[in-house]
Formats: structure tokens, sequence, C-alpha cells
């Protein structure tokens, strides 16, 4: 390798570093809520990242003479991304305005090819400067500074423009102030965009399709599913919706705690409680109390502990009446999980931990002969990395056992090597953090885990909070179960239907239907439009408001947006062929063109999602949609009637316009788990 290479291999490296900080800044903005904004150190890292990937660009060229001059054929260059020259369907509008631009700044500056444009969407507030904006020219022209090159930001701005390629998007750019460069959609495009929701459903934006893995809800058998299991099984089962909806192959695991020394102390109960388990499955009513009974005798009998002990060994080693006692005690819990998971219409594969024994078994001799472990008083250990550093991993205990590193090493090498998966999602709270980070960075040691071809994240969360600010428990001090979670929220939904005399004008189906809309809706939504890093209460009286980012005001909105076709005399149920009969959404009114472009930003939204996993991005996204479309209701009559009441006048491009609005916030409540109802 030439010194021109070393050092490009050394800048590449430092770009990459600096990408990594700008994200980290990024993110902990995000996690705390904060508007994004360009404070000083952001500035910093940016304008020094664009000043490593000028000088990249110069060493490019250098290295590609030097190649020439050797007679090799390789020479490094730039390639434009190819542009769609019409589009019918949403797109990312933000991904498509970056390789726009990003291709416009290369050819306005070679020697800046690869730099991606920076862009942003603009305030609706301040419409008449555009509906996005490019605001890459004050950057480059500190980086041509740099290279001894004096440009003012509004020239480089207007040399950009200059080379923006035409696009079926955007009507028309402008530069103004300092440097800015403004982009202003088409109508054309909306109105194609719109007019293809209405014809073939709401469609993905387009993304490269990988096999998911997504571990998540995890509780443990004989122990009953409490409020500490929400977060993780409603933020798991939406991102599963949303990764499906992108056309991802998604696996959706429940990796339940079913193996342990537990075990040893319920099947010796078992044996005790219900002495013929063998030849009729053991009544057990409350697995709670089971498992409390048999703790306590474990923690105050000797023999007995002595007995449990023992049941464990037997298990472990197959024995046949040991594993039948320990299979009636998981069949009793999953049926109690399934009851659960059927409520908060949750989808899982459950594959317990007892699944990867024999695995375990094998990632012990893989990672030995390795020479990877270590003996440390007894115990053998694993480093995450060759430094020694941090907190190893026990990968066999003192007494030959397995530990949860040992499980969580033995999965992920089976999921990347026999599922074939490329990309691991865990949905664990905060607390994993630093063991999750040891399970990759050990995988990535060893050689299973490569972070080239996979990606893995911890979707890490908060604890759920009362009202007091502490914890969430019970007024004894005992973890909430779920289902008394749940069964509350029923009441609670009841008592607020009754309230608004629901029950008068809802036929009992109609009113149950409703009631587990708004009671199974309002805590799922409660727990998504939060920014999952961070803790929340849970307060049933805030998250059944009808005002305010709730479900509850969603979902009435919802309604109400469907029920403006039913009320307007005309038959809507077949909208291609109201199409066909020339129909058009005109987007001549400001509120109509508002809400036009709020449904535009749906597939951005998703991308962005796809990227951070943090969904309470599409909770505001939902909000932004209700709220923008109340302006254009009041604004722009969709139905005319007289004094009398009397329907004058219907404006069908309007209704359908609401028939847009109504599909997308449908794709959106799927996602989040929603389930909206015709009447509420």
């Amino acid at each position: 390798m030439s010194s021109i290479e070393s050092e490009t291999v050394a800048l590449s490296e430092m770009e990459r570093l600096t990408a990594h900080l700008r994200t980290q800044i990024e993110q902990t903005k995000r996690g705390e809520g904060l508007e994004f904004e360009e404070d000083e150190e952001y500035v910093k890292l940016q304008t020094e990242n664009t000043k490593l990937k000028h000088r990249l660009a110069i060493l490019n060229k250098a290295i590609a003479a030097e190649q020439n001059a050797h007679g090799s054929t390789a020479v490094i260059k730039y390639q434009p991304v190819k542009l769609p020259s019409t589009v019918n369907e949403m797109i990312s509008i933000t991904e498509h305005l970056v390789d726009l631009f990003t291709n416009a700044i290369a050819l306005a500056f070679p020697n800046l090819a690869g730099t991606q444009a920076i862009i942003s969407p603009v305030n609706a507030t301040a419409a008449k400067f555009g509906d996005y904006q490019c605001n890459s020219a004050m950057s480059l022209a500190k980086t041509l500074k740099a290279a001894g090159v004096n440009k003012s930001p509004r020239d480089i701005a207007n040399e950009i423009v200059k080379n923006v390629a035409p696009s079926p998007l955007v009507a028309k750019t402008e530069v103004a102030g300092a440097g800015f460069i403004n982009v202003f959609l088409k109508k054309d495009y909306a109105v194609h965009a719109i007019e293809n929701i209405l014809r073939n459903g709401v469609k993905p934006p387009a993304c490269r399709k990988q096999r998911v893995l997504v571990d998540f809800s995890s509780p443990n058998i004989a122990k009953q599913m409490h409020v500490g299991h929400l977060r993780s099984t409603i933020i798991g089962e939406s991102i599963c919706r949303l990764l499906e909806f992108l056309g991802h192959d998604v696996l959706r695991i429940n990796h339940l705690g079913d193996w342990g020394t537990q075990f040893g102390m319920l099947i010796a109960h078992l044996e005790d409680r219900f002495p013929n388990f063998l030849n009729e499955s053991p009544p057990i009513g409350d697995l709670q109390a089971f498992y409390k009974e048999s703790k306590k005798r474990f923690d105050e009998d000797e023999e007995f502990k002595k007995r449990a002990y023992n049941c464990v060994v037997l298990l472990q080693s197959g024995d046949a009446n040991s594993t039948k006692a320990w299979t009636q005690i998981c069949d009793v819990s999953r049926q109690e999980f399934q009851k659960i998971y059927e409520r908060l219409d949750v989808t899982l594969k459950p594959v317990g931990e007892s699944f990867y024994q024999s695995r375990m078994i094998e990632v012990v001799k893989f990672l030995a002969s390795k020479n990877l472990l270590e003996e440390d008083d007894g115990r053998k250990i694993m480093w995450a990395d060759e430094t020694s550093s941090g907190i190893p991993l026990t990968i066999v205990k003192s007494d030959g056992g397995f530990t949860y590193d040992t499980s969580d090493m033995a999965a992920i090498r089976y999921r990347l090597e026999e599922e074939k998966a490329e990309w691991l999602i865990y949905v664990v709270d905060s607390g994993q953090s630093t063991h999750l980070q040891n399970i990759y960075r050990a995988a990535e040691r060893a050689g299973i885990f490569n972070p080239k071809i996979h990606r893995a994240d911890h979707v890490n969360f908060g604890v759920v909070l009362g009202e007091d600010g502490k914890k969430f428990k019970t007024r004894s001090g005992e973890t909430v179960k779920l289902s008394d979670l749940l069964d509350e929220g029923l009441k609670r939904a009841l008592d607020k239907l009754l309230e608004k005399e629901r029950d008068k004008v809802l036929t009992p189906e109609e009113l149950k239907a409703a009631q587990e809309s708004v009671a199974y809706g309002c805590i799922k939504y409660a727990d998504l439009s939060h920014n999952r890093t961070n803790e929340y209460v849970f307060s049933f009286d805030k998250m059944l408001e009808d005002r305010g980012n709730t479900a509850v005001y969603l979902l009435y909105a919802f309604t109400r947006i469907c029920s403006i076709s039913r009320n307007c005399g005309e038959d809507f149920s077949d909208l291609v062929k109201i199409l066909d009969n020339r129909t058009k959404i005109e987007l001549e009114h400001e509120k109509e063109w508002k809400l036009a472009k709020t449904l535009l930003k749906f597939p951005d939204v998703l991308v962005k999602i796809s990227k951070d996993l943090l969904l309470h991005t599409l909770c505001e996204f939902c909000y932004e949609v209700a709220t923008v479309f109340s302006e254009f209701y009041d604004n722009c009559y969709c139905i005319e009637k007289n004094k009398s009441g009397e329907i004058v006048k219907v404006n069908r491009g309007r209704i359908l316009l609401c028939e847009a609005t109504a599909a997308i916030l449908k794709q959106c409540f799927f996602i989040l788990g929603l389930k909206p109802v015709s009447k509420i």
C-alpha cells in the first residue's frame, strides 16, 4: 500500500468516526426530546467531516493518477444516482432530494463529489419559503476555503441550483438569504401520489429487504406477565408490523425464560402437590401463587432445597419424569401468556432458553477452539475484546453450569448462522445495555457477528412510572399484573363512553367494539407516543382524554373523517370508479395543499423510524395529520347544505382527499396496533 493509500484509509476511518459522533449527538438530542438545532459542537463536527471528505476526494484522484502511472485501469470515480423521470407513487421526498442535490454538488464541484447534501423540511408556518430546504452551501464554503478557494455560500448555492437535474417532484428552486436553497414541490406529483393511494392502497417506500429477527416480550415461565413486560411487548409488536409493511422477512421471537435452577423447586413442589401428574395434567389455577409457595419452601426447608437441586440435575440430564413435569408447568404458563397476547393482538413464536441447551454446549466448544476462554476461579470467562477491559462474560460457571451469557452467545450464533438473520433487534429494557453490547462485541470477536453484513440494535426503553413519579406498583407495593391493567382499561373506557352517552346511539356490539378499541388503543398509544428511551407516567385519566395527542382523539378524528363520505349522499365505495369518472383533486386552497403535503411525509417518517426505531415519530405524524385535517375541514367545505339541512353541493375532490387521509391514518394505526372502529 502506498503512502497516499495509507493516508486515505486513515482519513476514511476519521470520516467514519466523525459521522458516528454526529449520529450520537442527533440521537442524544432526540432522546432528550429536544428540537434539533445546529449547536456549536454539531457544526464543528459537520465542518470537520466535510473537510475530510474533500481531502479524501483529492487523495482518491491522486491514487487514480498513481494507478494509471503503473498501468492500472482502476479509476475512482463518483457515480451519480439515477433519478426517476416520472413518479406516480409516494416516495421518501427527503431521500429523493438528498440524491438530487448530492448529484448537483458533485457536478458543480467535482472535488467535493460524494459530499451528501443536507436536506430539511420547511416548517408549515413558513410555506412561502418553500417546502424543503438544502442547507449545504454554508458548510461547503468552509471546506472550499480550507482548500484555498474563497467562494460565498450564496455563490455556491447558485452553482448547485444550476446543476440540479429535472425532477418530477420539484416545481422550482430558489436561493435565499446567505445561501439557503428553497425547494418547492409540484402539486401534480402530490395529486398523482394521492390518486395512487386511492387506486392501489397505501404502499411502503422502497428499501433493501432483509431477514430481521425481533426478540421481544420475553416473560418468565411460572410468573405472571406484569407491567414490566408491557413496553417490550407493545414496542416489539409495532416494530415487527413496521418492518413487515416495509417488506422485510421478519421473525418474531419470544425468548421465554423457561430454563434454570428455579425449575428444580417448581418440579419438586409439583411432585408433592400433584403426585399423579404423570397420568393427568395438574390443575394449577394460579401459577403465580404456585411459584410463591415453592419459593417459600425452597427458602425455608433445607430438605426441599436439596430435592430441588437434584430435580435440576435430573431435568438437565433429560430425565423423563422431570421433563414431563417441566413441560406441564411451561404449558400452563404459555396458555396464560397467550390470553394476554390475544387481547393485545400480538403475534409471537415462543423460543425458550431451553431451546439453546444443546447449542450452549456447542458454543462453549466453539469458543474454546478459538482460544477465547480463560480460567478464572474455576469459571470459564470470555472478554468481549482483546484488551480484557470491562466486564467479562461468564460462559461456564464454577459448578459447570451455564449462564445468561452462554445462552445469549448460543442464541446470537443460532440466529445469524442457522436462521440466516441479517438484522437482529433486541427489545429489552435499558438496564441490559451493557450486557447486550458485550454480547455483540464478543460475537464479533468470535467471528459470529460481522458488522459489515449484519446489523444489531438494542431497542432500549425506560421504566413505567405511577402518577406519584415512582415505579408503577399496586397500593400494596406489588408489581401490577398486566391482565389487571387491561381489565382496568376496559372498565375506564366503558365509563368514558357511557359518560358521553354513546350507549344511546351504538348497538351493544358496537359499544363493545368501541370499548376495546379505546381501552387497548389508549394503553398502547400512551406507551408508543413517548420517546421509548425515557420513563413515562402511566395515567388512565390522561390517556383517555379526547384532546391532544392521545389515542382517543385520533380514533374520534378517524371515525369523523370516515363519516364524511358516508354522509354526503353519494356512493364512495368504489374510489377507482370515481377517479375514472374524472373527479379531480385540485389542491387549490392553501389548506388542501397543506394537508396533501402532510400526507406526503408518510414515507419519510417510515424511513426515519427504520433507522432509529423510535416509534413516537409515527405518533407525532398521526397527530399532525389529524390536526392539519381539522384545519382543512374547517376551511374547505366538502359538503354544502342549505338552511334546511339539505345537501346542495358535494365537492368530490375534497372527499377523495378525506379518503386518502383516512387510508394513511389507518395504515399508521395498524403499525401502532390501534384498531379503529366505524362508530365510536
